[in-house]
């Protein structure tokens, strides 16, 4: 289910890089179903969720929130 959504975030981010002109559309395409980007997206996805909970597990300590 996750890379469902991420190939959708990637095809809206790839349209919009298309239409500011920064990227062209065969170049967009290749972003938006490339198997290997979705992985990286996933990982960095999973990644930055884990820092955030371990963050704010540490905030929670930190500042008397967890009892």
């Amino acid at each position: 289910m996750l890379s469902v959504i991420i190939r959708i975030g990637l095809r809206y981010g790839a349209g919009i890089l298309v239409a500011r002109g920064i990227i062209g559309a065969d170049d967009a395409s290749a972003f938006s179903v490339d198997p290997d980007i979705q992985m990286a997206v996933e990982t960095g996805l999973g990644l930055a969720m884990a820092g955030l909970s371990e963050g704010w597990y540490w905030a929670a300590h930190r500042f008397g929130w967890a009892k």
